[in-house]
């Protein structure tokens, strides 16, 4: 299980205005600056995205390569995965499937999944058999 991811973005600004949008469908509404000062020499500054009194999403200033990372979102329905596709779109993702069945990992996987707008993989995903 994972605690925490850092995706490099190109402009910082840009990035949590559209995670703040395309998150917030998803119940990740909590958001916390983490000034890298405060942690070992050469700490980066951290923007984090969480829920439920954990942080784990975390963005920071840097080199960007969108095929180094492809990052799913857990949805509790199909309607919070159609409503975080909308919301993405709206704020600048370019789609990469719409809404729908991926029959061709299981029946009832139902997820949608765009480029975020540094090129990142996104997917907003709801297992049925995980809820």
């Amino acid at each position: 299980m994972l605690d925490h991811v850092f995706l490099s973005v190109s402009d910082l600004d840009r990035s949590i205005a559209f995670y703040t949008a395309a998150l917030t469908p998803l119940g990740i509404v909590n958001r916390l600056d983490y000034d890298g000062k405060d942690g070992p020499p050469g700490h980066p500054d951290l923007k984090g995205f969480g829920a439920n009194g954990r942080m784990f999403f975390w963005l920071r200033q840097g080199a960007v390569d969108a095929c180094a990372a492809h990052v799913g979102f857990v949805a509790d329905s199909q309607e919070a995965v159609d409503a975080a596709y909308v919301a993405a779109m709206a704020a600048g993702a370019t789609d990469n499937g719409a809404p729908g069945a991926r029959l061709h990992y299981d029946p009832g996987y139902y997820a949608a999944n765009v480029f975020d707008p540094d090129g990142y993989s996104l997917e907003f995903v709801y297992k049925s058999w995980q809820h």
